[in-house]
């Protein structure tokens, strides 16, 4: 078993390098420490007590500071067991490089308080008719024979969200172990800000292949370039590598530099020729353009030439 403390961070997409888009949560996991490790022989159990960013003294128990005295480190605010969780000592630090992109997780939060709700909202219950003379649009109806009390589990109007919730089987998409993040498929449960326990998954051991991402930074430099070679001309594509861009596009803006020095002296040329039309000329019909302009001045000149 494998397990880690974090924070939900918030929800994002990323997109994979054929173009799928994959919905992921970002759960920001500060280094955990080993605050205390439990052994069958003394606790009657195996486990691990992480802790998980730093918590004032004047704000923690004299347990919790016990134990952070024994791990040398200091009070924790997030503190969670985690069993069977095995070659860890005390005061060790564990990161995100514990799991890898591609394995299944347990990932377990608080999820979100809904306050006092009624039956239709708490337990999708069907309402009653909506006509003027019906006098139960929402209410909860008959719970039946109660026989002096309510049926324990009865479902009634009541408190609504904030309890423990597991989803389970879930897929770490990528890791970024510089920034200290794991990206999850799929939601979690919990708001924004609420800690979360990241455990390998129970019922799915076997890793997936690790999904290929698009690298923004990578893409942004592609896009640039694309960019510069419609400009210039240069055929090139996105899939191929930057270098290979970069080569055909230097070769397209010296082939490009040349064909404006030669469109400006061909411009000159016509003007002077008298060519209609030529400023809307491409290259290729204003050399075609000049060419007979010049074969016909050429003519003119020779019969001149002849008649003097």
């Amino acid at each position: 078993m494998q397990g880690i403390l974090g924070r939900k961070a918030g929800m994002t997409t990323v997109f994979t390098s054929d173009g799928h888009a994959v919905p992921v949560t970002v759960v920001e996991v500060k280094p955990n420490v080993v605050l205390q490790v439990k052994t069958n022989d003394i606790d009657g159990y195996s486990a691990v007590k992480l802790g998980v960013e730093d918590k004032k003294d004047n704000r923690a128990t004299k347990a919790e500071l016990g134990n952070a005295k024994k791990a040398n480190t200091s009070a924790k605010y997030f503190i969670k067991e985690i069993r069977n969780m095995e070659g860890l000592e005390l005061g060790q630090t564990i990161s995100v490089d514990l799991f890898e992109a591609g394995q299944f997780v347990d990932v377990t939060g608080t999820s979100k308080g809904k306050g006092f709700q009624g039956n239709i909202k708490r337990h999708n219950h069907h309402r009653g008719p909506m006509a003027h003379g019906s006098k139960s649009h929402r209410i909860t109806g008959s719970i039946g024979d109660i026989a002096g009390h309510v049926i324990k589990g009865k479902k009634m109007p009541g408190h609504m969200g904030h309890e423990q919730v597991t989803m389970q089987n879930l897929e770490i998409v990528a890791i970024d172990a510089e920034i200290n993040v794991i990206l999850i498929k799929g939601s979690i449960p919990g708001p924004n800000k609420s800690f979360v326990v990241i455990k390998s998954a129970i019922k799915k051991n076997n890793n997936s292949e690790a999904m290929k991402l698009l690298d923004v930074k990578v893409e942004d430099v592609k896009n640039e370039l694309l960019e510069v070679a419609k400009k210039v001309g240069a055929n090139i594509t996105s899939k191929m590598e930057i270098e290979e861009m970069k080569e055909i596009i230097a070769e397209a803006t010296i082939k490009h530099e040349a064909d404006l020095k030669e469109k400006d002296e061909l411009l000159k040329k016509a003007k002077a020729l008298g060519v209609s039309k030529f400023e809307k000329m491409k290259l290729d019909n204003l050399r075609i353009a000049v060419k007979k302009a010049e074969e016909i001045e050429a003519k003119r000149n020779k019969g001149e030439g002849e008649k003097a």
